[in-house]
């Protein structure tokens, strides 16, 4: 019971991601191939929401659901590692056709081949896992 509003959330991103088109595979490809606007405008929009989040965050000092006040690092060494990073996210996006969100919302609607990509994803997280300390950060 404790945790039915974080799915209450995830059902209402799901809803949102699969309405807007985000899980298409064929938006995607329109994507990379530069063909269409949706995704880009929809990208655009979370940056755009992201930032403005965090100004509200940082300006008002709001606290997190245990009352800890948020708090950014400014990490200016670590360009690299979000270009290199990126890189490799862009890359896994291209040849897989699905981000971690819309990952989740296809197997929830069912496409069972995505499966193999949850699978891989998680298996690349457990690797980062053990290969962090060895990796420049």
């Amino acid at each position: 019971m404790k945790f039915i509003k974080f799915l209450i959330v995830g059902i209402l991103f799901g809803i949102i991601m699969s309405k807007s088109e985000v899980i298409s595979w064929y938006r995607i490809y329109e994507m990379f191939r530069f063909e269409s606007f949706h995704m880009y405008g929809i990208i655009g929009s979370a940056v755009v929401l992201g930032a403005l989040a965090t100004w509200v965050i940082k300006k008002y000092k709001l606290r997190n659901l245990d009352g800890e006040q948020i708090t950014f690092s400014d990490k200016q060494k670590s360009i690299p590692r979000y270009l290199i990073g990126g890189t490799l996210f862009g890359l896994g996006w291209a040849m897989t056709g699905a981000c971690p969100g819309p990952m989740f919302v296809l197997l929830g609607k069912g496409v069972w081949s995505v499966g193999i990509i949850v699978i891989s994803a998680t298996f690349g997280t457990f690797l980062y896992g053990l290969l962090r300390s060895k990796l420049p950060h």
